[in-house]
């Protein structure tokens, strides 16, 4: 479970890494992450999608510089 775990966080990270050009984008990826990372885990993936989606949203607006 932890490897997976490292793996699933590692995703995650790179997705958050592509931003999107648009915070509706930005949204729809780190949702999908957040979702994929959540049931992965056996959490819920609802509630991955939404944190996931609005921690995309906030790094990408703090730091737009660093997406691609």
């Amino acid at each position: 479970m932890r490897i997976k775990s490292i793996f699933v966080g590692i995703a995650l990270l790179g997705a958050l890494g592509a931003c999107g050009d648009t915070i509706g984008q930005q949204a729809v990826i780190g949702g999908g992450a957040g979702a994929i990372a959540g049931a992965a885990v056996g959490g819920d993936p609802v509630t991955g999608a939404v944190i996931g989606g609005a921690g995309n949203v906030a790094f990408c607006q703090m730091y737009p510089h660093q997406c691609r």
